[in-house]
């Protein structure tokens, strides 16, 4: 439950951030991104490795962010974005969650 709603807040703070930019397609590009970040967090919060939870969402952060990088080239922000919100939930879900 802890990992869908840091996606919703995840997700909700990347259209917040996005909302200023001029996208082709606004609408599509933010859904995206929302699915994305939601993503991240669920998967984070379903996932149970024996590593420290910083280091399970980062690599989750890293690794469901670099489909979206890779099409749009906009490496630094959508990967960085990725592995700081990915590690954060990662941590509180370790520590709040289990």
């Amino acid at each position: 439950m802890l990992g869908i709603i840091a996606g919703l807040a995840f997700g909700l703070l990347d259209i917040l951030l996005m909302l200023p930019m001029s996208f082709p397609d606004k609408r599509a590009a933010l859904a995206g991104a929302f699915i994305n970040r939601f993503s991240i967090g669920v998967v984070i919060g379903a996932v149970q490795l024996n590593w420290p939870g910083w280091a399970v969402g980062l690599l989750i952060g890293v690794l469901l962010s670099l489909a979206d990088a890779i099409i749009t080239k906009a490496y630094a922000p959508i990967l960085g974005l990725g592995a700081v919100g990915g590690a954060l939930i990662g941590f509180l879900v370790q520590r709040i969650g289990h």
